[in-house]
């Protein structure tokens, strides 16, 4: 196992957590061509030492990649230093851990971020829509096989910073499944607890300990 391409891995795709950054990718994915820092600070409207800072970051986790250009396509004495423009990275990211699901909290946020930008409605209503949806997608695939089980927090490495929204997702995720089920006495329950996931399945009417 490449531990240490692993860990590159998950520390590039945790570091899209961070809300500026996330909108900063974003932005460079959806241009047609590469773009410079000022055009990403006013495309996100963010100070330009602000969007410098992540989008660096952003090339270190291998997430965007840096290409240099004279904007104005004067050559020669005179021309200028040529800009800095970022683009999406070539390389792709694809994280496989036991009972952990980071790929999935990326397209999660994605479509949830999507969602609400193309909306104007707030990020965690979106993000718990596409969070239920997966959910219910996940139970029909467990009917089929005739089995479901829970372990330990699926996106551990992401709980920390954002354990309200990431909690908030996993619950939607677990209310979706309930919801492609047969009508079953359970509900899905936040009790976050030491060394186990955050959501639990508990009687209908559940109100708490």
């Amino acid at each position: 196992m490449d531990r240490e391409g692993i860990g590159a891995d998950l520390a590039g795709l945790a570091g899209l957590a961070e809300p500026t950054r996330r909108a900063l990718y974003l932005y460079v994915l959806d241009q047609g061509s590469a773009v410079s820092r000022d055009e990403a600070a006013a495309g996100v409207g963010i100070p330009r030492h602000k969007a410098k800072f992540h989008l660096d970051k952003l090339v270190d986790d291998g997430l965007l990649e840096v290409e240099f250009a004279r904007r104005t396509g004067r050559q020669g004495p005179g021309a200028g230093r040529p800009a800095k423009l970022y683009r999406r990275a070539v390389r792709e990211f694809s994280v496989t851990l036991p009972q952990r699901s980071y790929e999935l909290a990326g397209r999660l946020m994605a479509r949830g971020i999507s969602g609400a930008r193309g909306a104007g409605r707030p990020v965690a209503e979106t993000l718990d829509e596409a969070a239920r949806e997966q959910g219910r997608e996940m139970a029909a695939d467990a009917l089929l096989r005739a089995g479901l089980a829970f372990a330990n927090c699926p996106f551990h490495a992401l709980v920390a910073e954002h354990t309200g929204l990431i909690c908030g997702m996993n619950l939607a995720i677990v209310e979706g499944m309930l919801g492609g089920l047969p009508p079953l006495p359970v509900a899905a329950v936040l009790d976050p607890g030491e060394g186990r996931c955050c959501v639990r399945l508990a009687a209908a009417g559940y109100a708490g300990p």
